[in-house]
C-alpha cells in the first residue's frame, strides 16, 4: 500500500491524531526495532570486560540482575500503553500521572539521554568501520584514521545524516532496513557462542572453563561494590527496549502489540547476553592475560581480541562487521523514539510546534527527526573538538538520566492505576507489584548512580573541585531542562495548565486541528 505521492502508508491507510501511520508495526517487528535500538552486539563487545573487571566470573548474574528491574518496569510500560497509546510514551504518561511539570522533565530526560547515546553510537560505528577496512585490506594504519579529529568528525557527521536520512523515509522502511541489520548481528553473535563452546569441548580453548550455576547467582561472592558497578552497567546494556513503546501509535493493534513487542525484546536481549557472555568465559575465562576478558587491553572491545581465534580468519571479519552494524543499526533507529518524543511533546505544546510537524508523504515526525540529527552533529562536533574526556563524562552521566525516566514511568503506572490497583488480582501484579518493585531497584541505583559519579576515578578522572565531572554533567543536563521547561512555561502556558494534556484525556482540546488528521485518509493507489 502506498500513499498518493508513492510513499509507504500504513496498513489501513489511515493516520493517527497526530498524523503518523496506523497499523504499520507488528510485535516482531517492534521487537525487532527494540533490539535493534539495545544494539547486542556493540554493548557485548564493550561491556563484557567491564563488567567482568568488576565482578569476574558472576557476569551471567549481573546481566540477570540488570534484566530485572528492565523486566518489571516493562510492565509498566504495558500497562499504561494499553490504557493510553501514544507516541510520546514516558512523557505522556508521567505528565497524566503527575502533572505537567514531572511530565516535561521525564520527557526531557529522555530527549536528552537519546541524543547523547546518538553521538555515541555514531562514534563507534565510525572506529568499527575503519577497523574492519582495515582488516579486510590489511592495512592497520586505517584503523588509526579515527584519531584525526577531523577524519573522526567529518565521518561521524556522514552516519548521521545517513542515519537522520532513513528514520525520516518511514516506518515501513526501517522496518525492513532493521530485520536485516538485526537479523545478521544476531547470527553472528549465536555462531560465535556456539563455535565458542565447541572449542571448549574439544578441549582447544585457551581457559576452558567447566560450566557452573552459581555463575547465575547474584547473592553470593559479590561485595556491594562491585555489584551496583556492574548492575549500572547492566541496566544500562538493556536500554533501549522502550523504542518499541515510542511505536505505539503506528502499531497493527496499539494497545496490546508495544507491550508484547517489548516484553519479547527484553527477553530476547537477556537470552541473547547469557549465552554469548557464558561462551566467552568458558572459551577465555576471566583472567588479566592473554585473551581473558579481565585483561584491560581487551576490554573496550572483547569481540577484536576474541573473534579471530573463535571464528577464524574470514569468521572473525564478519564478526567485526557485526558489531559495525549493530552500531549502525541502532544509530538508525535511537532517531525513533527521540523524534517521536519530541513530536509528542509538541503536539501537546510541551516544545515548540513545530516539531509536531509529520511528513505527508511518509507519516513520520521528519522535522523533529532533523533537529534530533542536527543537535546530535553540534553536540559530537563540539565536544569532540574541545574535549574527548568530556564525551566520556557525559556518556557516564547517561546512567543518571536513564533511571530517572525509567523510574519516573514506572512510579507513574502505580500513580495513575491508583483507583483500580486491588480490583483484581492482575491489576495489583502488573500494575502495582511489578511496577513499584521496578521503580524502587531503579531509585535505588538513581542514587547510588549519584554517589559514584561524584568520584572522578568512576570516569575519565576530570573533576571540579574534587568532585566527579561526571555528577556536575549529570545534574547540569536535569538543571539545563528546568531552565528550558520554564522559558517554555510562559511561551506556551497552555500545557502548564493542564488544558492539552492531562489525566482524563489523552487528545488534544484546544489549538488542535489535528481532527482531520486522525480520520482515514481515502484508499491509496497500489
Amino acid at each position: 500500500m502506498t500513499n498518493s505521492e508513492g510513499a509507504p502508508a500504513s496498513a489501513d491507510g489511515a493516520v493517527s491524531a497526530k498524523g503518523l501511520a496506523t497499523g504499520a508495526v507488528g510485535t516482531f517487528s517492534g521487537a525487532i526495532l527494540g533490539i535493534s535500538s539495545v544494539a547486542p552486539g556493540y554493548t557485548l563487545t564493550a561491556s563484557i570486560g567491564l563488567i567482568v573487571a568488576a565482578v569476574g566470573l558472576k557476569m551471567p548474574a549481573i546481566f540477570i540482575a540488570g534484566f530485572i528491574p528492565m523486566f518489571l518496569t516493562a510492565y509498566a510500560y504495558r500497562e499504561l500503553n494499553s490504557e493510553s497509546p501514544d507516541c510520546g510514551a514516558s512523557f505522556t504518561w508521567s505528565t497524566k500521572a503527575f502533572g505537567p511539570y514531572v511530565g516535561w522533565m521525564c520527557g526531557w530526560g529522555m530527549v536528552i539521554a537519546t541524543i547523547i547515546v546518538l553521538s555515541n553510537l555514531a562514534a563507534i560505528a565510525v572506529q568499527f568501520f575503519y577497523l574492519f577496512i582495515a582488516k579486510l585490506f590489511d592495512a592497520p594504519s586505517i584503523a588509526d584514521l579515527p584519531g584525526n579529529k577531523f577524519v573522526n568528525v567529518g565521518t561521524t557527521l556522514v552516519f548521521i545524516a545517513l542515519a537522520t536520512w532513513i528514520a525520516s523515509r518511514g516506518i515501513t522502511t526501517s522496518e525492513r532496513l532493521q530485520v536485516a541489520l538485526v537479523g545478521f548481528q544476531m547470527v553472528l553473535l549465536i555462531a560465535f557462542a556456539v563455535v565458542a563452546l565447541v572449542h571448549v569441548g574439544n578441549g582447544d580453548a585457551p581457559a576452558g572453563l567447566s560450566f557452573d550455576l552459581s555463575w547465575f547467582n547474584p547473592f553470593t561472592g559479590l561485595a556491594l561494590g562491585a555489584f551496583v558497578i556492574g548492575l549500572t552497567g547492566s541496566i544500562f546494556a538493556f536500554w533501549g527496549w522502550d523504542t518499541c513503546l515510542t511505536l505505539g501509535e503506528e502499531s497493527k493493534n496499539p494497545k496490546k502489540t508495544p507491550g508484547r513487542a517489548g516484553l519479547l525484546c527484553v527477553a530476547t536481549i537477556l537470552l541473547t547476553y547469557l549465552l554469548v557472555s557464558v561462551a566467552a568465559m568458558m572459551y577465555a575465562g576471566v583472567g588479566e592475560d592473554g585473551l581473558g576478558l579481565g585483561n584491560p587491553d581487551n576490554s573496550e572491545n572483547v569481540f577484536g581480541a576474541l573473534a579471530d581465534p573463535v571464528l577464524g580468519n574470514w569468521g572473525g571479519m564478519l564478526l567485526f562487521l557485526a558489531v559495525f552494524v549493530s552500531s549502525v543499526a541502532s544509530l538508525q533507529t535511537t532517531f525513533l523514539p527521540a523524534a517521536r518524543t519530541m513530536l509528542a511533546m509538541g503536539a501537546y505544546g510541551a516544545f515548540p510546534k513545530k516539531l509536531a510537524e509529520v511528513s505527508p508523504r511518509f507519516l513520520v515526525p521528519s522535522y523533529a527527526t532533523v533537529v534530533a540529527g542536527v543537535v546530535t552533529a553540534v553536540f559530537y562536533t563540539v565536544v569532540t573538538f574541545l574535549s574527548e574526556r568530556t564525551l566520556l563524562d557525559t556518556i557516564a552521566a547517561l546512567g543518571i538520566m536513564i533511571c530517572w525516566y525509567y523510574g519516573i514511568t514506572a512510579f507513574a503506572c502505580v500513580w495513575y492505576f491508583r483507583d483500580r490497583l486491588f480490583t483484581s488480582v492482575r491489576n495489583a501484579v502488573f500494575r502495582f507489584a511489578f511496577p513499584l518493585l521496578g521503580g524502587l531497584m531503579l531509585l535505588a541505583v538513581f542514587v547510588i548512580s549519584i554517589d559514584e559519579s561524584m568520584d572522578p576515578e568512576n570516569a575519565s578522572g576530570a573533576s571540579i573541585g574534587g568532585i566527579g565531572l561526571v555528577f556536575y554533567l549529570g545534574f547540569g543536563i536535569l538543571l539545563l531542562g528546568a531552565v528550558l521547561m520554564m522559558v517554555m512555561r510562559f511561551r506556551s502556558p497552555a500545557f502548564f495548565r493542564g488544558e492539552t494534556l492531562n489525566r482524563d484525556t489523552s487528545a488534544l482540546r484546544d489549538e488542535g486541528d489535528l481532527t482531520a488528521r486522525s480520520e482515514p485518509a481515502p484508499p491509496s493507489p497500489r
